[in-house]
């Protein structure tokens, strides 16, 4: 069987100039990145603004399993379906982190014949834009430190130095760190630590800010730190807003790549989706639903994180919201949900299958209470039986969600014609999207409103630290926005060993955070690290590079 990068390999991709004339986008508007990337300058919305928006697919999934569910290859083969069908379509996706890449997690590009290409560069360097976030992130963490070591005229608490330093790569010995040591002349000594890149605020704000100004302002509105007497220190007191903007001035367009079949695809910014909102770009999106009629594109691991914070969040900053929303599951992982061991998923068992079809049945509750329409795609395997997909898909109809077999990953566009039909009927479905939540409501109103709606907790709790930070942030008057929930993925709780659909549980908030830029506040539940760690055998040692440039290894 042909790995993924083989794949990708054997593809005859079309000049980048073509892929934009599907969608009407001159060669004038592209910034090239050789043949094959482009990025798509910020003038081409001044043609299209006025421009009625396409119908925007959302493509979500159950909890996240071992088993796998493949939700970004079946973002681009519905994609690539609706392509086969004639539609102007475009696929918008987040930028793979090359942490999870050498890591264990692997890329982001889709698998089979439902990839994005080129495939190797999309994974790696690309256009460089976690570099700039990188670059313009590092270099606020200098500037507060060189501040402080130049008289500190802000008075800041070198306790309370809250923006740490990013590196895009998993590096567990990074995460608590001292600097400054060696003396007087290199800088005050205080405790930090580092992050991935992704779960930088500034990459959040890349993939909420709708231009370079509203960039500018949002970067200045960031709280650094803290002084001695309490007040929040913002970025823009520094002096440096416009120096971290024009390092943003290239990663704030958005990228143009391909599929393996010739469909359009915005690849642009990629927050984590359980610590950040997890979903592309604004820009990228509304870029897209200028220029394509149909778009589809995708949020971070399960409903309950990706597509709540896509819904809540991104859809309340872009003014925004899905004309249907994509479920994506395995028999498999049902089977594990229902407790099957990863070893015996091969086997019929229906019992497994009822117990964990719960954490399907919970994530497309969750949509309608949106009041949007879901399609349940389910990813076919060989393994799967004719009852145990007539038993999915007999339950998924009792709730009022259309079920397609998904075979993207082997047969592409072909695999995923089922898929697109029951998405375009469910079009013509009622539509009364909704937030979960109203800004307005206190923090704690918000929170126990995702946790009892979306996880089906009882009830959210509060820490000593947390309810501390809680009275600070409401005092700073930061309490109106709307909140980031940082939790686990692989369950509906809190507790990553609780599968399927848990009852009886309590959400605990340990730690909220201030992230103004970005505007929301993060709650952090459970052990959620915002630095991984590299497994015991890492991607990376699979990979290789031969004298002519050809990779190996990478998925």
């Amino acid at each position: 069987m042909k790995t993924d990068v083989e794949i990708a390999q054997e593809a005859e991709m079309q000049d980048i100039r073509k892929i934009a004339e599907k969608l009407e986008i001159s060669e004038d508007e592209l910034e090239l990145y050789g043949k094959y990337k482009a990025k798509i300058t910020l003038d081409a919305w001044e043609k299209v603004k006025n421009r009625p928006n396409g119908k925007l697919v959302l493509v979500t999934a159950i909890n996240p399993t071992p088993a796998g569910e493949g939700k970004t290859t079946t973002s681009v083969g519905l994609a690539d379906a609706f392509h086969k069908q004639g539609k102007k379509v475009a696929v918008a996706l987040r930028e793979p982190s090359l942490g999870p890449c050498f890591g264990l997690k692997g890329g982001a590009a889709g698998g089979g014949y439902a990839q994005v290409v080129p495939m190797e560069d999309i994974n790696l360097h690309f256009t460089g834009d976690f570099h700039a976030i990188t670059t313009a992130h590092n270099l606020l963490a200098a500037v507060i430190d060189n501040h402080i070591q130049q008289g500190n005229a802000l008075d800041i608490d070198v306790r309370r130095v809250v923006w740490k330093r990013v590196l895009d790569l998993n590096d567990r010995a990074l995460r608590h760190v001292v600097i400054g040591m060696g003396g007087k002349a290199h800088g005050v000594p205080r405790e930090t630590g580092f992050d991935i890149t992704v779960a930088s605020e500034m990459m959040a704000i890349l993939c909420l800010a709708s231009g370079l100004e509203d960039m500018k302002k949002r970067l200045g509105e960031i709280v650094v730190a803290y002084t001695r007497d309490g007040r929040a220190v913002r970025a823009k007191e520094l002096n440096v807003t416009g120096a971290l903007t024009l390092l943003f001035k290239d990663a704030i367009k958005p990228n143009l790549v391909q599929t393996l079949e010739g469909t359009p695809a915005f690849i642009h910014g990629g927050p984590f989706a359980n610590i950040a909102h997890g979903c592309n770009s604004v820009m990228a999106t509304k870029f897209a639903l200028k220029f394509a009629d149909y778009v589809v594109t995708e949020a971070g691991f399960g409903a309950d994180l990706g597509a709540e914070k896509f819904l809540d969040i991104k859809c309340r900053f872009a003014g925004i919201h899905p004309d249907a929303v994509v479920i994506v599951a395995t028999v498999r992982a049902l089977k594990m949900h229902g407790g099957l061991d990863k070893k015996e998923l091969d086997h019929v068992d229906m019992a497994a299958l009822e117990k964990g079809l719960a954490n399907l049945t919970k994530h497309i509750e969750n949509i309608q209470k949106f009041g949007l329409p879901a399609v349940v795609a389910i990813n076919a395997f060989p393994t799967d039986t004719k009852e145990e997909l007539d038993f999915v898909e007999k339950k998924c109809n009792e709730l009022g969600a259309e079920v397609a077999l998904s075979e993207v990953w082997a047969k592409g566009g072909e695999g995923g014609l089922k898929l697109a039909e029951k998405v375009e009927e469910a079009f013509g479905k009622q539509n009364d999207f909704h937030f979960i939540y109203e800004t307005e409501q206190s923090i704690p109103e918000k929170i126990t409103a995702i946790a009892r709606e979306i996880y089906g907790a009882d009830g959210v709790d509060f820490t000593a630290p947390a309810k501390k930070q809680l009275k600070e942030i409401e005092d700073l008057g930061f309490d109106k926005m709307p909140v980031c929930m940082a939790k686990t993925q692989y369950s509906l709780s809190d507790d990553a060993a609780k599968l399927g659909r848990p009852e009886g549980f309590r959400i605990t908030v340990r730690e909220l955070r201030i992230a103004a830029g970005a505007g929301f506040i993060v709650a952090l539940t459970g052990n959620i690290l915002t630095m991984p760690g590299l497994p015991k055998k890492p991607a990376a040692e699979n990979m290789d590079i031969d004298e002519s440039g050809k990779i190996t290894g990478l998925f």
